[in-house]
């Protein structure tokens, strides 16, 4: 067998590289979803001190590389607090932050888009903080938001090859090894770049199918 031959083995190391990124990809985009979405209530609620704290954060999130966060936090972290790091925490810590920041902005833009009449007349019916938020705020809100967070979570997506870097076996990481033992990276490549593509139209799809339902869901109730 030639150095540079493809073998079937190969096929079920991409399949496993894939598994990697789509697992992380959706861990990380949970995560993430939860906790800008959490960040985006206490900045509508404005809760004091935590609202500048979760903008802060948000903000230095968005605004810087997402390489070097993922360098700070698989080298830096265990470094200055002492404590073990492995590649698979790292890149689950960076994504999910990563993400939150973004999610956070398309849910503050989200809230602030429902007229403070609707709120305020919920609150004259008597309906708590609470109701008022289950009831009147996050039926609209998500179906603002599906269309900004599908756009989010395919780059995201795309994102996540970044992790192969600090030697997490993903897609992308089984495609460098692969790359380097059969010296053939036009179809190396291309194959790796279209298990992406798929998986990002799959994720597109999904979101656009959410946001149709989301949509005449809201219609139907006068939302």
């Amino acid at each position: 067998m030639r150095y540079t031959e493809f073998t079937p083995f190969d096929l079920w190391l991409l399949a496993q590289g894939l598994g990697v990124t789509i697992g992380l990809f959706l861990v990380t985009s949970l995560i993430g979803l939860a906790i800008g979405t959490l960040w985006g209530v206490i900045r509508f609620y404005r809760v004091p001190v935590l609202t500048e704290v979760v903008t802060f954060v948000a903000e230095v999130l968005k605004n810087s590389p997402v390489l070097v966060q993922l360098f700070l936090v698989f080298f830096g972290f265990p470094a200055f607090f002492k404590v073990n790091m492995t590649p698979v925490e790292a890149a689950v810590i960076t994504l999910s932050a990563n993400t939150a920041a973004f999610v956070y902005v398309i849910a503050v833009s989200a809230i602030e888009s429902i007229g403070r009449d609707q709120i305020e007349a919920a609150r004259v019916f008597g309906l708590s903080r609470w109701q008022v938020l289950r009831h009147v705020i996050a039926p609209q809100a998500a179906a603002f938001s599906i269309g900004p967070l599908t756009a989010l979570l395919v780059n995201q997506l795309q994102v996540t090859s970044l992790i192969s870097v600090i030697g997490v076996m993903d897609l992308a990481k089984i495609g460098a090894n692969l790359n380097l033992r059969t010296l053939k990276p036009f179809i190396v490549w291309t194959v790796v770049g279209i298990l992406y593509y798929l998986t990002a139209k799959l994720v597109a799809m999904l979101g656009a199918k959410l946001e149709k339902r989301l949509r005449a869901h809201s219609a139907f109730r006068g939302l």
